[in-house]
């Protein structure tokens, strides 16, 4: 199949957005369904890296149109999501394979004359603590803090003799730690820290490994931004040490699970603590 070389709209995603929920079964996670998107569209990696809005978000442009391509299918009634960020293809709507996206555009349209259109992807609520977040993690928090903010997951997911080292000149290794498997298996994992609003590569990722060549067991890559797909392939490449890579998403998640500058109250809302990152 030929590389797009442009970066499909959101009408233009609908139906492979549809076939890729057909192939994952019926369902499946934003990452899962991205996932399919892209390979089914063979889209190039100048695609996939660009920025939806670098200042408010990690998003890239090709998740915010899918995000779009996911929320008119729902109103269509074909789609539908759970809290967990799980989307489905409602059952009674199992025998679709393909829609007509003029007239899916058309009643989004007509209803949106009735109420307010919902927001892509996450509730609005979700969104805007999420680009608090970055905004804070990416414009006003110094690099030191960022990396004890690394610092401190590590520690509250189970490291022990977490160091934040963050020389110069040591091929961006920014801190280590011992993450212990049963209380029997001990492993040493270095990790690198990137306050990035773009998308990380797989130079970054490549040039990150071989920092931990003869040093370590694992190594951890925590980014604000976002990962290309040649990134999380150079990551499990086979025959070389495999890394773990952290994305902002899921950073963000991370943070709320954990409670670290994030403040969840039990109706379930969601703020940035950004005076206690800024002070980290």
């Amino acid at each position: 199949m030929a590389k797009h070389a442009e970066m499909p709209r959101r009408h233009e995603l609908m139906n492979t957005l549809l076939r890729a929920m057909h192939e994952l079964g019926g369902s499946g996670s934003i990452d899962e369904i991205l996932a399919k998107v892209t390979e089914s569209l063979d889209l190039p990696e100048e695609i996939l890296a660009i920025p939806h809005d670098p200042e408010k978000s990690s998003s890239t442009e090709i998740e915010y149109e899918l995000a779009w391509a996911r929320t008119y299918l729902k109103k269509y009634g074909i789609l539908d999501n759970s809290s967990r960020g799980v989307w489905v293809i409602v059952p009674e709507k199992k025998h679709i394979t393909e829609v007509d996206p003029q007239d899916v555009m058309r009643t989004f349209r007509e209803q949106k004359e009735q109420e307010p259109p919902p927001e892509p992807g996450p509730e609005p609520d979700d969104e805007s603590w999420r680009t608090k977040l970055h905004h804070v993690l990416t414009r006003e928090m110094s690099p030191d803090g960022f990396e004890r903010l690394v610092q401190r997951i590590l520690r509250e997911s189970g490291f022990v003799q977490v160091e934040v080292t963050g020389r110069s000149g040591d091929g961006g290794i920014d801190g280590k730690g011992i993450v212990k498997v049963g209380g029997l298996l001990s492993f040493h994992v270095l990790f690198q820290c990137k306050r990035y609003q773009g998308s990380v590569s797989a130079g970054a990722v490549r040039d990150f490994r071989g920092a931990l060549v003869g040093r370590a067991d694992k190594g951890l890559f925590v980014t604000t931004g976002t990962l290309t797909r040649d990134a999380v392939r150079e990551a499990t490449r086979d025959g070389a040490p495999p890394i773990d890579l952290i994305d902002g998403d899921q950073l963000a998640d991370k943070l709320k699970e954990l409670g670290i500058g994030i403040r969840t109250e039990m109706i379930e809302s969601v703020d940035v603590d950004d005076d206690w990152l800024k002070s980290v």
